[in-house]
């Protein structure tokens, strides 16, 4: 059962193939056998899981159910779970139990959806190798001496290990799409405001943005549907009608406009990398899309603006946890400075700290105009440059991350050197764009993801280019040697 992608699961949950509670055990099973190995799941919720499905499974009984009723799923531990441990991968949040449900757990919960547990993650999201989590790093199933990508490392190596069939994920910087191309699955980050932020732990409220992990674009669709919803909650939640994502997926692509930028292959890029996606170009022809040559001239500037920008609205968000209301509480404070200090030295790791420092600097008297001023106005330019692309095309297509997954340790001492990890995925948080990632070979036996970047509100378009790619390809259906 764990072979079938969501859309497979959705079908054979209708025919009585199986039932949810048959579903959910097996998948519970391999969680118990498997992911001491991964380490991707932070808590597994085995008994409401199963309440859940039970529940499902009447509501399938019915014939009324919605689509997704009875599919497992896993939550990344960013989203608030009501009554379930929501940690942010931090000993600050260890025993912080959430007492309300995010928008999208509640939206999914009203689906019908079945939650496996809470998957790893970089303390707070901030990373790109899930080695900054409090409870460990979490292994590649492709090759488990390598990163899985961050910081959605937890979910893309549940759903890659085949211990859910898609899961939940956040992205900052580059967090689903970078992990998607690391773990060989599809990862689609939604324009920001498609998708409510409300009972996500904020780290850059201006750039996260939730979306979806999972093996092919069209499960991506499926899940998006019920994602993706007006939130009065959140402030940022754009009040727009919400698209079948299903309905165009097996659109022809001819005629199809894309933009493929020269700074995206430029020094830095894997050549084996550069080849597989200028292969995929290829293919993109082969199905009627036309390839124009489009230019971003802000792209090296992506990186420091977004290192400014990034931990200046951290430091902000992150100033809450101060032992005082919730979270870690240091022991014995000697008086009201010692307890904010303890606390927060105790309860946050070395990463957090670093971009507290670097955004509270940035935001001081007399260097918010030389930092976080002059990054922001950079932010406008670098808009500015997709606005003018995507005049003249309908979608932008480049590499994900600059090489396959690296060793464990091998950028942890060079902060400069795992930041340009996301050196592709950026500037579209930044601008508000939607993203998506897809598997598109292999290098050194490895996954290579193919980045597709669309105009506001064109999750639709990309859905559509990326499942008539993998209607054309077999990248998507290979599995990670030795998985089950």
């Amino acid at each position: 059962m764990h072979q079938f992608t969501i859309a497979e699961l959705v079908t054979g949950l209708r025919n009585k193939d199986f039932s949810s509670t048959e579903v959910t055990q097996h998948y519970l099973d391999r969680i118990a056998r498997l992911d001491n190995t991964y380490n991707s799941y932070i808590t597994v919720t085995a008994d409401i899981a199963l309440q859940q499905a039970a529940a499902a499974d009447k509501r399938l009984a019915a014939g009324n159910a919605p689509a997704l009723c009875g599919v497992p799923i896993a939550h990344k531990d960013i989203f608030c779970t009501t009554g379930v441990r929501t940690s942010c991968a931090s000993k600050m949040l260890d025993k912080f139990i959430a007492p309300y449900n995010a928008t999208i757990v509640e939206n999914y919960l009203n689906s019908g959806t079945v939650m496996l547990g809470k998957t790893n993650m970089d303390e707070f999201a901030m990373g790109s190798s899930n080695e900054t989590s409090w409870y460990g790093p979490v292994k590649n199933p492709w090759a488990i001496d390598c990163v899985p990508g961050g910081s959605s490392g937890g979910s893309a190596a549940a759903v890659a290990a085949h211990l859910a069939p898609a899961a939940t994920a956040s992205d900052t910087g580059g967090s689903i799409r970078q992990p998607a191309a690391l773990c060989g699955l599809t990862g689609i980050k939604p324009t920001y405001g498609r998708v409510s932020r409300w009972g996500m732990i904020a780290f850059a409220s201006s750039l996260d943005q939730a979306g979806i992990l999972s093996r092919t674009a069209e499960d991506a669709a499926i899940l998006l549907n019920d994602m993706a919803s007006y939130d009065a909650k959140d402030s940022t939640c754009v009040e727009r009608d919400v698209p079948d994502y299903t309905a165009d997926l097996h659109k022809s692509l001819k005629g199809l406009r894309i933009g493929v930028p020269k700074e995206y292959f430029g020094e830095g890029l894997n050549p084996q990398t550069a080849k597989l996606v200028e292969d995929a170009i290829k293919v993109y022809e082969s199905l009627g899309a036309t390839i124009h040559s489009v230019s971003l001239p802000h792209t090296h500037l992506a990186v420091p603006a977004y290192y400014v920008i990034a931990p200046a609205e951290c430091s902000a968000n992150l100033s809450r946890f101060d032992g005082v209301r919730y979270g870690h509480r240091c022991e014995n404070p000697k008086d009201l400075n010692d307890l904010y200090m303890r606390s927060r030295s105790e309860g946050f790791g070395a990463e957090v700290k670093r971009r507290i420092l670097v955004g509270a600097y940035a935001l001081s008297a007399g260097y918010y105009d030389a930092y976080y001023s002059k990054a922001q106005k950079v932010r406008r330019l670098i808009k500015q440059d997709f606005i003018d692309a995507f005049a003249s095309v309908d979608v932008i297509l480049g590499p994900t991350s600059p090489s396959p997954a690296f060793q464990f340790g091998s950028k942890t001492k060079d902060p400069v050197a795992m930041y340009l990890e996301d050196i592709y995925t950026i500037a579209t948080n930044l601008a508000g764009l939607p993203g998506l990632s897809i598997p598109c070979g292999l290098v050194d036996s490895k996954p290579v993801g193919l980045q597709l970047i669309g105009n506001f509100f064109a999750e639709g378009q990309l859905l559509n280019a990326a499942h008539q790619f993998q209607q054309a390809t077999h990248f998507h259906q290979q599995s990670a040697p030795g998985i089950e």
